[in-house]
Protein backbone atom coordinates (compact mmCIF):
# COMPACT_ATOMS: atom_id res chain seq x y z
CA UNK A 1 0.00 0.00 0.00
CA UNK A 2 1.22 3.32 -0.63
CA UNK A 3 0.09 7.14 -0.63
CA UNK A 4 1.19 9.50 -2.50
CA UNK A 5 1.00 13.55 -3.51
CA UNK A 6 2.04 14.25 -6.80
CA UNK A 7 2.53 18.25 -7.26
CA UNK A 8 4.04 19.95 -10.58
CA UNK A 9 3.01 22.78 -12.51
CA UNK A 10 0.66 22.80 -15.27
CA UNK A 11 3.07 21.02 -17.85
CA UNK A 12 5.35 19.85 -15.50
CA UNK A 13 3.86 16.43 -16.78
CA UNK A 14 2.03 15.76 -13.32
CA UNK A 15 -1.07 13.97 -15.23
CA UNK A 16 0.94 12.00 -17.46
CA UNK A 17 2.86 10.55 -14.79
CA UNK A 18 0.25 10.10 -12.20
CA UNK A 19 -1.60 8.14 -14.97
CA UNK A 20 1.86 5.86 -14.97
CA UNK A 21 2.37 5.12 -11.52
CA UNK A 22 -1.66 4.43 -11.30
CA UNK A 23 -0.68 1.50 -13.90
CA UNK A 24 2.53 0.74 -12.25
CA UNK A 25 0.92 0.13 -8.75
CA UNK A 26 -2.23 -0.52 -9.22
CA UNK A 27 -3.78 2.48 -7.25
CA UNK A 28 -6.38 5.49 -8.10
CA UNK A 29 -5.26 8.50 -9.13
CA UNK A 30 -7.82 11.60 -6.92
CA UNK A 31 -7.77 13.99 -8.13
CA UNK A 32 -9.61 17.81 -7.12
CA UNK A 33 -11.51 18.11 -10.26
CA UNK A 34 -12.53 14.57 -10.16
CA UNK A 35 -13.86 14.78 -6.31
CA UNK A 36 -16.23 18.28 -7.23
CA UNK A 37 -17.57 16.37 -10.20
CA UNK A 38 -18.34 13.32 -8.49
CA UNK A 39 -20.17 15.65 -5.97
CA UNK A 40 -21.84 17.90 -7.89
CA UNK A 41 -23.66 14.79 -9.53
CA UNK A 42 -24.74 13.87 -6.18
CA UNK A 43 -27.37 17.14 -5.97
CA UNK A 44 -27.29 16.36 -1.96
CA UNK A 45 -26.93 19.21 0.48
CA UNK A 46 -23.54 18.91 -0.27
CA UNK A 47 -23.17 18.45 -3.67
CA UNK A 48 -25.24 21.90 -3.93
CA UNK A 49 -22.96 23.78 -1.82
CA UNK A 50 -19.84 22.42 -3.84
CA UNK A 51 -21.76 23.70 -7.10
CA UNK A 52 -22.70 26.94 -6.17
CA UNK A 53 -18.61 27.63 -5.75
CA UNK A 54 -18.03 25.81 -8.93
CA UNK A 55 -20.32 27.91 -11.00
CA UNK A 56 -19.62 31.39 -9.49
CA UNK A 57 -16.36 30.19 -10.37
CA UNK A 58 -14.78 30.55 -6.76
CA UNK A 59 -12.31 27.80 -5.40
CA UNK A 60 -13.74 25.84 -3.11
CA UNK A 61 -13.27 26.37 0.22
CA UNK A 62 -10.37 24.63 2.39
CA UNK A 63 -12.46 23.01 4.87
CA UNK A 64 -15.19 22.14 2.54
CA UNK A 65 -12.49 20.21 0.52
CA UNK A 66 -11.33 18.16 3.20
CA UNK A 67 -14.86 17.17 3.93
CA UNK A 68 -14.68 16.35 0.39
CA UNK A 69 -11.33 14.20 0.71
CA UNK A 70 -12.41 12.81 3.48
CA UNK A 71 -15.20 11.19 1.77
CA UNK A 72 -13.17 9.99 -1.57
CA UNK A 73 -10.32 8.68 0.52
CA UNK A 74 -12.69 6.08 2.26
CA UNK A 75 -13.95 5.21 -0.52
CA UNK A 76 -13.67 1.32 -1.67
CA UNK A 77 -10.70 1.80 -4.47
CA UNK A 78 -8.99 3.88 -2.39
CA UNK A 79 -8.30 1.50 0.60
CA UNK A 80 -4.88 -0.19 -0.84
CA UNK A 81 -3.68 3.56 -1.96
CA UNK A 82 -3.57 6.46 -3.65
CA UNK A 83 -2.31 9.36 -5.68
CA UNK A 84 -3.82 12.46 -4.71
CA UNK A 85 -3.16 14.92 -8.32
CA UNK A 86 -2.21 18.01 -7.43
CA UNK A 87 -3.60 18.30 -4.24
CA UNK A 88 -2.72 19.93 -1.59
CA UNK A 89 -2.06 23.19 -3.12
CA UNK A 90 -1.33 24.97 0.04
CA UNK A 91 0.91 24.39 2.91
CA UNK A 92 -2.30 24.82 5.23
CA UNK A 93 -3.82 21.97 2.82
CA UNK A 94 -1.20 19.90 3.51
CA UNK A 95 -1.66 20.39 7.49
CA UNK A 96 -5.15 19.69 7.26
CA UNK A 97 -5.18 16.77 4.85
CA UNK A 98 -2.27 15.03 7.43
CA UNK A 99 -4.44 15.58 10.32
CA UNK A 100 -7.13 13.67 8.13
CA UNK A 101 -5.20 10.79 7.27
CA UNK A 102 -4.11 10.52 10.97
CA UNK A 103 -7.77 10.07 12.23
CA UNK A 104 -8.04 7.36 9.09
CA UNK A 105 -5.00 5.84 10.20
CA UNK A 106 -3.71 6.03 6.55
CA UNK A 107 -0.66 8.89 6.82
CA UNK A 108 1.16 9.79 3.65
CA UNK A 109 4.25 8.33 2.48
CA UNK A 110 5.23 10.71 0.51
CA UNK A 111 5.31 14.24 -1.89
CA UNK A 112 6.64 13.99 -5.37
CA UNK A 113 7.80 17.22 -6.70
CA UNK A 114 8.16 17.56 -10.32
CA UNK A 115 9.96 20.19 -10.67
CA UNK A 116 10.77 21.99 -14.40
CA UNK A 117 12.22 25.45 -15.51
CA UNK A 118 9.21 28.31 -16.46
CA UNK A 119 10.77 28.24 -19.67
CA UNK A 120 10.02 24.63 -19.85
CA UNK A 121 6.86 24.74 -18.27
CA UNK A 122 5.85 27.78 -20.74
CA UNK A 123 6.67 25.71 -23.51
CA UNK A 124 4.59 22.85 -23.01
CA UNK A 125 1.09 24.61 -21.38
CA UNK A 126 1.70 26.71 -25.03
CA UNK A 127 2.21 23.50 -27.61
CA UNK A 128 -0.79 21.78 -25.41
CA UNK A 129 -2.74 24.49 -26.41
CA UNK A 130 -6.14 25.15 -25.40
CA UNK A 131 -8.79 28.50 -25.11
CA UNK A 132 -7.22 30.30 -22.18
CA UNK A 133 -2.98 29.48 -23.21
CA UNK A 134 -2.27 32.85 -23.88
CA UNK A 135 1.68 33.58 -22.96
CA UNK A 136 -0.45 36.01 -20.03
CA UNK A 137 -1.94 33.19 -18.82
CA UNK A 138 0.28 30.51 -18.71
CA UNK A 139 2.63 32.73 -16.60
CA UNK A 140 0.20 33.89 -14.59
CA UNK A 141 -0.77 30.39 -13.77
CA UNK A 142 3.13 29.34 -13.36
CA UNK A 143 4.07 32.54 -11.01
CA UNK A 144 0.69 31.89 -8.68
CA UNK A 145 1.94 27.71 -8.52
CA UNK A 146 5.52 28.74 -7.39
CA UNK A 147 3.78 31.27 -5.16
CA UNK A 148 2.03 28.66 -3.53
CA UNK A 149 4.03 25.49 -3.23
CA UNK A 150 7.21 27.10 -2.16
CA UNK A 151 5.68 26.85 1.77
CA UNK A 152 4.09 24.00 0.73
CA UNK A 153 7.60 22.05 -0.63
CA UNK A 154 8.80 23.63 2.60
CA UNK A 155 5.97 21.82 5.35
CA UNK A 156 6.99 18.36 3.11
CA UNK A 157 10.72 18.90 2.98
CA UNK A 158 10.69 19.60 7.03
CA UNK A 159 8.37 16.44 6.93
CA UNK A 160 11.21 14.41 5.12
CA UNK A 161 8.74 13.21 2.70
CA UNK A 162 9.43 15.63 -0.02
CA UNK A 163 11.26 13.77 -3.06
CA UNK A 164 12.02 16.18 -6.05
CA UNK A 165 12.28 14.45 -9.82
CA UNK A 166 13.44 17.06 -12.40
CA UNK A 167 11.19 16.62 -15.03
CA UNK A 168 12.94 18.72 -17.55
CA UNK A 169 13.14 15.28 -19.79
CA UNK A 170 11.16 13.53 -21.70
CA UNK A 171 8.55 11.12 -20.67
CA UNK A 172 9.99 8.07 -20.66
CA UNK A 173 13.28 9.33 -18.53
CA UNK A 174 11.05 11.11 -15.95
CA UNK A 175 9.09 8.29 -15.39
CA UNK A 176 12.27 5.68 -14.82
CA UNK A 177 13.28 8.36 -12.46
CA UNK A 178 9.92 8.51 -10.45
CA UNK A 179 9.87 4.69 -10.34
CA UNK A 180 13.81 4.36 -8.88
CA UNK A 181 12.58 7.48 -6.26
CA UNK A 182 9.63 5.85 -5.00
CA UNK A 183 11.35 2.07 -4.85
CA UNK A 184 12.05 2.22 -1.42
CA UNK A 185 8.61 2.68 -0.83
CA UNK A 186 7.30 -0.24 -2.59
CA UNK A 187 9.71 -2.91 -0.52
Amino acid sequence: MVRLVLLGASGSGRTTQATHLQALLNIPVISTSEILRLEMATETDLGLEVKSFVDAGEFVPDLLMIALMRLRLQMEDAQQGWILEGYPRTAFQAEELDFLLDELGCPLDQAIYLQASEETLMQRSRSRGGSDDTIEVIQKRIEQFLDLTMPLLEYYGYKQKLLTIDSEYDVATVSARLEHGINHLLK
